[in-house]
């Protein structure tokens, strides 16, 4: 499939609007913009949060505190039931074969593998981080957990 075949999907195209041509279309003489007054304007947009005039709530709240943001740890999460997913001739399970695999994305540098699903075979699976639950199935299947350094 090349770009040049791409079709629309049947309803995703859409009449325009004819808005001022007659009472009759549903969208005369206002042309959908209600009364007379700023709204009413060409041009005119009222800035997000303006409440006419009246001291906004925005600035009436204290905006004072302690943001997490910039100091967040996210971790990148595989389930078992992934690991169950890879090829069959993998037996070690790092985070470089886990990005080959489309599991984890290219800039994580801490995976999490969670307990979510089952698995048959062994592999040992090296990680940042391994819930009770993962670690316990891995190793019943006769595989090893372990963490990274």
């Amino acid at each position: 499939m090349k770009l040049h075949e791409l079709k629309n999907v049947k309803g995703a195209i859409h009449r325009k609007k004819r808005v001022g041509c007659g009472e009759g279309g549903g969208h005369g003489k206002t042309s959908g913009r209600g009364g007379k007054g700023q709204t009413a304007r060409s041009g005119s947009s009222i800035r997000p949060g303006f409440e006419g005039g009246q001291m906004p709530l925005y600035r009436k709240l204290p905006h004072r505190g302690f943001n997490n943001y910039n100091f967040r740890v996210e971790n990148a999460v595989v389930n078992v039931s992934d690991l169950a997913t890879l090829d069959a001739s993998v037996s070690e399970v790092t985070i470089s074969v886990l990005i080959d695999a489309g599991l984890v994305r290219g800039g994580s540098s801490i995976v999490k593998v969670l307990g979510n699903g089952e698995i048959t075979r062994a592999i040992k699976v090296t990680a940042s981080k391994f819930s009770d639950s993962a670690k316990a199935k891995i190793e019943a299947a006769g595989g090893q957990a372990i963490i990274a350094a």
